[in-house]
């Protein structure tokens, strides 16, 4: 049996952010034998890009934040003339009270907003000069003293700006409930700002005053600009077959893993089930890119507190509903990026995204797409209802926002059921961080790379996968040299 280097399990953009950097890394002295074991048919993970009928369409993530990794890695893999970014300057609506509002960007468009009353402004100026009661209560206390993001919002901005601003975003980009989430650990960089600070503006002023310098940047990688959101003109799913055409052979399709034990020479032996019947492999380290329910599962045998800390991770049901509609069904034209809904306005749908309008091509002329996530933390029920009935939950709710009282049934694209889509960083997230951390110190070379830590945009897990890259190299590196020294 050979043995490998590194085997990385799951071929979602984290396994392959982090193989590409260590590849890169790797030299002609100093090669690396790696392997990339997936149990789907293709890669990717959660991205799913569809096409039928001239619409194009994902069905999970549906854009990213172009992060200086992200960036450098779509150049690296020759992506660079396929990418696309939607004008910064499309605005943001919330539906509040029957209409949509424009998301306030600037100081004088929040002035000028329609979407916070004269004392929400006040409150939300006065909170963020540092004017804020402190965090203290019995409930507090009962939470080890950390905050949920309800808490968190409300006593720094007011109840408006929870209800009507942060608790839409935390749908949009959570699912999650925000009596539920950690402040600090779904907002970490706004809490350090309050808490360095004394308040978010004197935070965000001594911030940007420590920020160190940027480097250089890439003449080779184009430069972008806050407030951006970037695909591909075939999709998403451009990113993760480009990584795995490099990595060719490299890359194992189809392969479950099934078993992890350790040896007594201090590597691992997994276990597959594949097409080609039962494998082995044996690797000096794994890094497991998998859900924390499927990792807990795979460490429940060596290794119970790990095991333990990643089942307390949630993960809530969404479905996304992609509907076309004829534009002349449309109340007007939707120039935006598209619009969330805060809970309370009699509408079950999270949010909806106007993907014809956020990126070109994506619809036949005379057709908008519209992406539609419904159910999360605050909505379980949702994954109890077949196809037919989230369609007409979404399309009733889209006809009090978007559509005209004579439009059609829609065209429908897809509508995709994640049972479990997106982990909640709950209160007791650092906890659980640090019991896994404490308890992998007895498995020396596992390594866990996956969105349960440290963000889930895409961004986050292609950063989270460059770091992970030098880690594991450097524990390579240490074996080899106690090796020699032997």
């Amino acid at each position: 049996m050979e043995l490998l280097d590194t085997l990385i399990v799951g071929a979602g953009i984290s396994g392959l952010s982090l193989a590409h950097a260590l590849e890169a890394e790797a030299t002609s002295a100093s090669p690396l034998k790696i392997l990339v074991a997936e149990s789907q048919g293709r890669v990717g993970g959660n991205i799913t890009t569809r096409t039928a009928g001239g619409f194009l369409w994902e069905e999970g993530p549906n854009s990213f934040s172009p992060t200086p990794e992200l960036m450098k890695l779509a150049v690296d893999v020759g992506l660079k003339q396929e990418l696309i970014l939607a004008d910064r300057k499309l605005p943001r609506f919330v539906y509040w009270q029957g209409k949509l509002q424009p998301v306030p960007m600037t100081p004088p468009a929040m002035i000028q907003s329609q979407l916070l009353s004269f004392p929400g402004k006040l409150r939300a100026l006065f909170g963020a000069l540092g004017f804020v009661p402190p965090a203290m209560g019995d409930r507090l206390s009962q939470q080890g003293d950390e905050e949920t993001v309800s808490q968190f919002f409300r006593r720094h901005l007011g109840q408006e700006v929870m209800q009507r601003l942060v608790e839409p975003f935390v749908s949009g980009v959570y699912a999650g409930d925000p009596q539920q989430l950690s402040a600090a650990a779904a907002f970490g960089r706004v809490t350090k700002m309050a808490d360095v600070g004394g308040g978010l503006v004197g935070g965000a002023l001594l911030s940007a005053r420590n920020r160190p310098k940027k480097m250089p940047a890439d003449p080779n990688v184009p430069s972008t600009r806050p407030g951006e959101l970037g695909s591909f003109k075939q999709g998403l799913k451009a990113l993760p077959e480009a990584i795995a055409a490099q990595l060719a052979d490299r890359v194992k399709l189809n392969w479950h893993l099934t078993r992890l034990q350790r040896t007594q020479r201090e590597t691992y032996i997994a276990e597959f089930s594949t097409p080609d019947g039962p494998q082995q492999v044996e690797a000096r380290t794994v890094v497991l890119t998998t859900p924390a329910y499927v990792t807990a599962d795979l460490l429940q045998p060596l290794q119970p507190l790990v095991s333990s800390a990643l089942q307390a991770f949630s993960y809530p049901t969404v479905a996304c509903v992609v509907l076309a509609y004829p534009v002349s069904d449309l109340k007007g034209k939707l120039v935006g990026f598209g619009n969330l809904i805060p809970r309370g306005q009699g509408i079950r749908t999270l949010g909806t995204i106007w993907t014809s309008s956020l990126f070109a091509d994506r619809a036949p002329a005379g057709w908008q797409t519209l992406s539609n996530y419904i159910g999360g933390a605050t909505d379980s029920e949702i994954g109890n209802l077949d196809s037919e009935q989230i369609v007409r939950e979404v399309h009733r709710d889209l006809s009090r926002i978007l559509l005209k009282p004579s439009a059609a049934e829609p065209k429908v694209l897809a509508v995709h059921v994640w049972k479990r889509a997106i982990p909640q960083y709950n209160l007791g997230h650092f906890d659980r961080l640090q019991q896994i951390d404490g308890g992998l110190k007895s498995l020396p070379g596992v390594f866990l790379c996956s969105n349960y830590v440290g963000g889930v945009a895409l961004g986050d897990c292609v950063r989270r996968g460059f770091e992970r890259a030098p880690q594991v190299r450097e524990y390579l590196q240490n074996k080899q040299s106690d090796s020699r020294s032997i």
